[in-house]
């Protein structure tokens, strides 16, 4: 199947082509602004389906709209009438042609335009009236409120927010491919004369640059965004997406010792505390343990033994470990525990809690092995 992409340089457009790629789509034509315009006269006489991508958000002039939204498209049907070109057309409109804004006004003559030709020509037509979609490749000042609270945030740069319970609706470029991709294979999700993505999102603007900064400080608390939460897993997607390149890393907080380190790396109110523990050579940590607090070890580098020893008990439990042979160590309650390195080098390993550290109630308790 060859396929045409208008607007195959912009925010969806970027997305689609990669994903038709993805999935093994070889003869892809890609037409963009700044695409030798003689080539459209080709690509709209041998593809097979059109997504029509291509059209202006935030123009300079107004007039650049219709210009833009109405005057290509009526450019592209014009070529496949003339090449008889019975393809499938799907085109972009936005939940905006419902207003009369010039903006507005120019998607709605789109969608009249493209519905007019098919029912001069027979063709098949799907028009996609979009929300406000968000994900990586969107732009700032330009494709959505959502790109640009991530760039800004993400550069400490201050953000507007002039009606906090302005209600949005938000669709992720993820959810739109998907839907993209049903309608290529003949499945599109239709009510009426208009398609469109089934998975959407509701928000107050005031919400969403919580949210937005929470991504933020969570490189300082350490803390992870509630996956559960498809919005909020989407969004932190998108965040990182707009991470400057000089921060994508960021520094933990080290604490060190004769006997090696201790570093916490990831702290939740619900899933616990994953830390990074280094021990020199010979040196043993722990010789303590826990009412409630449960543990989970894993020697990544080094050679190690963890001891055990139930707290009323002579009894001692041991485990060899080392980094040749991942293995979790489940830590009970009530067992007094202690890892000694037994190496020429560092023992490094990841430990999980199952509540992060409380220095008002630590549940930690000194008794040697």
């Amino acid at each position: 199947m060859k396929i045409l992409v208008t607007g195959a340089k912009g925010f969806v457009g970027k997305n689609l082509v990669a994903e038709l790629r993805n999935k093994g789509y070889i003869d892809i034509f890609e037409f963009d602004k700044e695409t030798d315009k003689s080539l459209l006269s080709k690509y709209t006489k041998e593809c097979d389906f059109v997504f029509h991508l291509a059209g202006i958000n935030r123009p300079k002039d107004e007039k650049e709209f219709m210009e833009g939204n109405f005057g290509f498209t009526l450019e592209l049907l014009d070529l496949l009438k003339k090449h008889n070109n019975k393809s499938l057309v799907l085109i972009t409109s936005s939940i905006q042609a419902e207003r009369d804004t010039p903006y507005g006004r120019s998607k709605k003559s789109g969608e009249d335009l493209i519905f007019d030709y098919s029912q001069e020509t027979g063709t098949k037509v799907l028009v996609y009236r979009l929300p406000n979609l968000f994900g990586k490749w969107s732009r700032p000042n330009y494709n959505t409120v959502v790109a640009t609270y991530c760039h800004n945030i993400s550069r400490d740069l201050d953000i507007q927010i002039n009606n906090p319970d302005a209600k949005l609706t938000l669709c992720y470029i993820d959810d739109v491919l998907e839907e993209f991709l049903k309608a290529l294979e003949g499945n599109p999700t239709q009510q009426d004369d208009y398609c469109f993505v089934p998975i959407m999102h509701n928000i107050k603007l005031g919400e969403l640059a919580k949210i937005i900064r929470n991504f933020k400080d969570s490189r300082v608390n350490l803390s992870i965004p509630n996956m559960e939460d498809e919005l909020t897993k989407k969004l932190y997607s998108t965040y990182l997406s707009f991470l400057p390149e000089d921060r994508f890393s960021y520094d933990l907080k080290m604490n060190c010792d004769h006997r090696g380190s201790f570093t916490e790396f990831i702290r939740t109110p619900e899933r616990g505390q994953v830390s990074v523990n280094v021990s020199r050579p010979g040196i043993t940590k722990g010789n303590h343990w826990h009412h409630t607090k449960n543990e989970k070890f894993m020697v990544v580098s080094g050679e190690g033994v963890i001891r055990f020893r139930k707290i009323d008990d002579e009894k001692i439990i041991e485990y060899r470990v080392s980094g040749e042979k991942l293995q979790v160590v489940d830590i009970p309650t009530g067992y007094t525990h202690s890892i000694v390195n037994i190496g020429d080098k560092d023992l490094v390993t990841v430990m999980w809690a199952n509540e992060s550290f409380n220095p008002e109630k630590p549940d930690t308790y000194y008794l040697e092995v």
